[in-house]
């Protein structure tokens, strides 16, 4: 099967990866010279812990493959876990009502609430000032980014025989065939279009009216730590509890919710949640906002920067908070579910809208469409 993939990002470079597997003859295209969209303007977090109940599995699906991909690919991969840090007394009381919920289910292996002194001894991080303590979770895993969405093509490429075409545009999408911009005519049996955020150049008339909406983002990074300083696991706080739909099952969450908005008001307005993780250089990452719709602008509002970093000083503490750079993405967000797929014509699919869970999910995506497509009894199966 000749499979031709438009978009090289997270979730292009997974069904790349998952179809190549299976012996299909792939090509990737990507306007770029390389990657440079949402997939490399995050946090790096293969956050599960984050995922509703009916995504848990193809959240863990993911994470193995990732795990597989630093044994096998070379990338930098690190199973850190996270944890929730509670500085508020309705933080702490959702954090038990959460663990609770999940006492009985699959989650509740790998989850357990950390007294004050356990959660210091987890992370040398955490702000001690306040601390009742935290959700630990061991399902978490951390990757820089920028360096492995940059570096899967070349493995892809010597494992696999998968065929890059870097600095191409695909112009038009149709049944068995794409055509670049520069004129160019591909034939394939199946094509996947994962183009993000860019919903005008291929199929306007698919996506409107559609409940998708771009989201954009403000993050930081500092330099690197000093002394080979480790934030531990990755780390978020109250804020966060009411981002993440997994916690929408708590029925404190609407009290603890209306506090924030009663105090700071900002936070909503933007989407400020923060949360931290560090790469492999010793740099924490930092972040973030969330503004969707008409209200993305290309213009970054410095006060959305400041705002992150007061909360971020709230609930944890760095040697050093030297910034080294700024930056936002911009990703597409589906509302009505965790993703965004259709089929066009018989072998022609749409594949977008995962807003902030394209490092968490795709992988597990993938495996599932092209297990339907191409079932692969060599695949690994194993979520754990």
């Amino acid at each position: 099967m000749k499979v031709g993939i438009v978009g090289g990002g997270i979730v292009g470079l997974a069904h790349a990866w998952s179809a190549a597997e299976r012996g299909a003859q792939v090509t990737l295209f990507e306007r770029t010279a390389k990657a440079s969209g949402a997939s490399i303007r995050n946090f790096g977090m293969i956050w599960v812990i984050g995922q509703p109940d009916a995504a848990q599995s193809t959240a863990l699906r993911s994470r193995s493959r990732w795990l597989t991909l630093r044994d096998q690919a070379g990338i930098w991969v690190e199973p850190c876990g996270s944890l929730h840090l509670a500085h508020h007394p309705d933080e702490w009381g959702l954090l038990e009502e959460y663990s609770h919920l999940h006492r009985h289910s699959e989650r509740s292996e790998n989850l357990r609430l950390l007294s004050r002194e356990e959660t210091l001894l987890k992370s040398p991080a955490a702000n001690p000032d306040g601390l009742l303590g935290s959700l630990w979770s061991q399902t978490e895993c951390c990757v820089d980014p920028t360096s492995a969405v940059r570096s899967l093509p070349a493995w892809l490429q010597k494992t696999y025989g998968v065929e890059f075409r870097f600095s191409t545009a695909v112009v038009q999408a149709q049944a068995g065939e794409l055509l670049t911009g520069a004129g160019e005519r591909h034939r394939f049996d199946e094509i996947i279009v994962c183009s993000g955020e860019d919903f005008a150049t291929l199929f306007p008339e698919v996506f409107h009216n559609q409940p998708i909406r771009p989201c954009k983002l403000h993050m930081m990074r500092t330099v690197g730590q000093p002394d080979n300083w480790r934030i531990g696991p990755h780390v978020a706080g109250g804020l966060t509890l009411r981002h993440y739909p997994n916690f929408r099952s708590c029925p404190s969450l609407e009290k603890l919710a209306a506090r924030i908005e009663s105090q700071s008001p900002e936070l909503d307005q933007y989407g400020i949640h923060v949360m931290a993780s560090q790469n492999q250089f010793g740099q924490v990452v930092l972040g973030d906002s969330h503004q969707y719709g008409l209200d993305v602008e290309p213009f970054d509002d410095a006060r959305i920067d400041q705002w992150i970093l007061r909360e971020l000083h709230k609930i944890i503490r760095l040697p050093t908070w030297e910034i080294e750079s700024r930056w936002h993405g911009i990703y597409a967000k589906y509302s009505e579910g965790l993703f965004f797929e259709r089929t066009i014509a018989p072998g022609l699919h749409v594949f977008t809208g995962l807003g902030g869970n394209g490092m968490t999910l795709s992988f597990g995506l993938a495996e599932e469409y092209w297990d339907r497509k191409l079932p692969n009894e060599n695949s690994n199966q194993s979520v754990r």
